[in-house]
C-alpha cells in the first residue's frame, strides 16, 4: 500500500512518464532462436523465435537491461514484459503451460529494476505497470466482413485467461494493472471483470488501468466505438487511470485525447507510436518531434502520464521526459488521487 500511496502522491504534483516500446528495444539485439529457447526450451517441439515474452525466462539479462535503460531516461512507470502473456496468445507457441511463470518472471525483473532505482533516489519512486495485452481475438462480432473471424473466443474464455495472467502479475509484485493496445471494448471489459473479482478473493486494491487504440483516422476503435462511446463502456468500473496508445501517429491522436481529457473523471494518460510505420516498417518521429507535441498535449491540461509505444526507445523517453518536467498535471477529481 505504500508504494500505491507514494504513486498517488507523485501523480498529484506532476505528469508521470511511462516507459518506451519494448518490442523495439528487443529487435535490436537481433536475437536468434536460441536466444528464445534457452535451456529451459531447448527441445521445445515448435518455433519460438518471436515469442518476446518467453524471454523473461531464457533472457531475463536483456529484458532487465531494456527496463534499465528506461529508467535511466526518466521513466517513472515501467511495464511488463507481458503483452502476450495470456494463454491465448502463448498458445500459438505451445508455450501456454507455462503462463504463470512467464508473467511472474515478468514482474519480478521490472519489480527489482523499479526498486534499484528507487532506493537511488527515494524522491523519485518507480512503478511497476502489468501490462495485459488485447490478444489477437475479440468477443464482439466484428463490423469488417472480412475480418469475420476475429469473433471467435467467448468472454468467459477471456475472463480466465485474463485472471490468470493477472495473478501471476500480482504475485510478481506490480503495483498497476494495466489493460492496454484495447481495440474491442468487450475484450477489455473481460479484462477487468477478471481483474476485479480477483482483487476481491484476494482482498488487495491494486489501480486498474485501460489504454485503448484507435484504429483509423474515423478516430474509432476497431469495435467502432468513438472517444466518448469506450469512456462510456467503462465509467462504472472505477479506474485509476484511462488513455490512448499505439495506432495513429502522436499528432493525429490529439483530437482524441482531448475528448478523453474532458470525459473522463480519472487520470488520463497517452503513449503514441512513433509514427506510422514506412514502407521498411520503421518508425520516423524523432524523440523530439514526440516531446514537442505531447508536450502541447500536456500545456493543454489533456494528461496525466505520457509515454511511448511502438518505435519508441529510451532516447524518445528521455526528450518527453525533459519535455514535460515543469508542467503540471491534468486536474482530475479529488477522490481520484
Amino acid at each position: 500500500m505504500k508504494r500505491i500511496e507514494q504513486l498517488k502522491q507523485a501523480l498529484s504534483q506532476r505528469i508521470l512518464i511511462l516507459d518506451g516500446a519494448m518490442g523495439t528495444m528487443i529487435q535490436s539485439y537481433g536475437l536468434k532462436e536460441a536466444d528464445f529457447r534457452g535451456d529451459r526450451f531447448a527441445e521445445h517441439l515448435c518455433r519460438l523465435k518471436g515469442n518476446y515474452d518467453i524471454l523473461s525466462l531464457t533472457r531475463p539479462d536483456i529484458i532487465e537491461a531494456i527496463h534499465i535503460a528506461n529508467l535511466e531516461a526518466g521513466a517513472d512507470i515501467i511495464e511488463t514484459n507481458t503483452f502476450n502473456s495470456t494463454a491465448v496468445m502463448q498458445s500459438e507457441y505451445q508455450t501456454d503451460g507455462y503462463v504463470y511463470d512467464t508473467n511472474f518472471a515478468a514482474a519480478q525483473l521490472a519489480r527489482k529494476a523499479a526498486d534499484k532505482f528507487t532506493a537511488g533516489n527515494p524522491l523519485k519512486p518507480r512503478f511497476v505497470a502489468g501490462s495485459l495485452g488485447p490478444t489477437n481475438r475479440t468477443c464482439s462480432p466484428s463490423p469488417d466482413a472480412d475480418s469475420a473471424g476475429l469473433g471467435s473466443i467467448s468472454f468467459d474464455e477471456l475472463e480466465q485467461a485474463y485472471s490468470q495472467q493477472a495473478k501471476a502479475l500480482i504475485d510478481g509484485g506490480v503495483d498497476i494493472l494495466m489493460v492496454e493496445t484495447v481495440f474491442d471494448t468487450l475484450n477489455a471489459k473481460a479484462a477487468v471483470f477478471a481483474i476485479q473479482n480477483l482483487l476481491k478473493t484476494a482482498n488487495l486494491s491494486l489501480p486498474i488501468w485501460v489504454s485503448w487504440t484507435i484504429t483509423d483516422a474515423s478516430g474509432r476503435t476497431l469495435s467502432s466505438q468513438t472517444t466518448e462511446a469506450l469512456w462510456t463502456s467503462v465509467s462504472h468500473a472505477d479506474l485509476f487511470c484511462v488513455g490512448l496508445n499505439c495506432a495513429l501517429g502522436v499528432e493525429s491522436l490529439r483530437p482524441y485525447v482531448e475528448e478523453l481529457s474532458r470525459v473522463a473523471d480519472t487520470l488520463v494518460s497517452v503513449h503514441p507510436n512513433a509514427g506510422l510505420p514506412n514502407e521498411l516498417g520503421e518508425y520516423d518521429d524523432s524523440p523530439e518531434d514526440m516531446a514537442s507535441v505531447l508536450r502541447e498535449f500536456a500545456e493543454s491540461g489533456f494528461v496525466n502520464i505520457v509515454g511511448g509505444c511502438c518505435g519508441t526507445t529510451p532516447e524518445h523517453i528521455r526528450a518527453i521526459a525533459k519535455a514535460v518536467a515543469t508542467l503540471r498535471p491534468r486536474r482530475v477529481p479529488k477522490d481520484k488521487l
